[in-house]
């Protein structure tokens, strides 16, 4: 720590994050099982990526959305993971000031993207299956560009609330973060500042980002819903239900793990749940994703067929 500018108070120059458990022989079973989450995360997600680039059935926007999607979960664990897996083999966790900074934007960043790129590919879902005539204009190339620019814009204004915050707070100790990363909430406990205008800004921020983002895919699924009953094959029934289940599995685990940490009042759990919550937002539904993905949508599949078969027989 080194000392402030006026009064007696050390500065905070690094942070000790706590963990998931203190446990030596849990800490080493988490390592193995958290490490193959971790590469089973790498590696479904850059399939999903170079399976969508390679197959010419594929270029069209729902899957141009879908490798936007894989490269962001690629990114949020990442910002998380890596650390952990280190911290579960070290006896003292901690980390740089800079460094948890940076970690709580990267955080902020790829989770907001994550939010709206889900918003944007129920957008899609409602334009192809309630006006398919005017997919190809609605969801023109331009179109596509300016949605996702519009996600990662979104990202990185919320990251931006979030380096604010940060910078606003005085850290003069403790520096103990009850978690296994620099999450907001946690780091906001330790300030020796006044916080309350720019955390307000922050809460009211990702409120706006998880509420508009809520919004768009409700109503989109709404309307779906509707043109699904009114039509009369049960074909057509059936196809617009399938390319829509896998889209809305992972909207259910994301929003709903989302609403258990940020939304739901902190008397009503505790903090051994919020970190168990985390893991599984963090770490775990970033490896699910492609796997729902593959495994819900005939598309994909197929392409996946098609391309083991060039490799087989070539």
């Amino acid at each position: 720590m080194a000392f402030l500018g006026n009064g007696n108070h050390t500065a905070v120059t690094e942070f000790i994050l706590l963990g998931l458990t203190d446990n030596p022989d849990l800490q080493l079973i988490l390592f193995i099982i958290i490490l193959c989450i971790y590469l089973v995360t790498l590696s479904g997600n850059l399939s999903t990526i170079l399976l969508i680039r390679i197959s010419p059935q594929l270029h069209h926007p729902m899957y141009f959305f879908l490798s936007h999607l894989a490269s962001t979960d690629i990114g949020y664990s990442s910002t998380v993971t890596p650390k952990m897996l280190v911290n579960l083999l070290v006896e003292r966790n901690t980390i740089s000031y800079l460094g948890c900074v940076i970690q709580l934007d990267s955080a902020a960043f790829f989770g907001t993207v994550e939010c709206y790129l889900l918003a944007v590919m129920a957008y899609d879902r409602f334009v192809a299956i309630c006006s398919p005539l005017l997919y190809s204009t609605k969801m023109s190339t331009q179109a596509c560009v300016q949605l996702l620019l519009g996600s990662y814009i979104g990202g990185f204004l919320n990251a931006s609330s979030c380096t604010l915050s940060f910078f606003s707070s005085v850290f003069c100790g403790p520096n103990r973060v009850n978690h296994f990363f620099c999450d907001f909430s946690p780091l906001v406990e330790l300030s020796c500042s006044d916080v309350r205008v720019p955390t307000a800004i922050t809460t009211v921020y990702c409120g706006a980002t998880g509420m508009t983002a809520l919004l768009i895919i409700a109503i989109s699924y709404t309307y779906i819903l509707i043109t699904i009953l009114k039509m009369r094959s049960t074909e057509g029934r059936q196809k617009a239900f399938s390319t829509c289940t896998s889209h809305l599995t992972t909207v259910t685990l994301v929003f709903g793990t989302l609403t258990f940490i940020y939304v739901m009042p902190k008397s009503n759990y505790s903090t051994d749940q919020n970190k168990v919550v985390s893991v599984f937002y963090t770490v775990v539904i970033p490896m699910l994703n492609p796997l729902i993905y593959s495994l819900r949508n005939n598309e994909i599949k197929g392409a996946l067929k098609r391309q083991l078969g060039k490799k087989i027989f070539s």
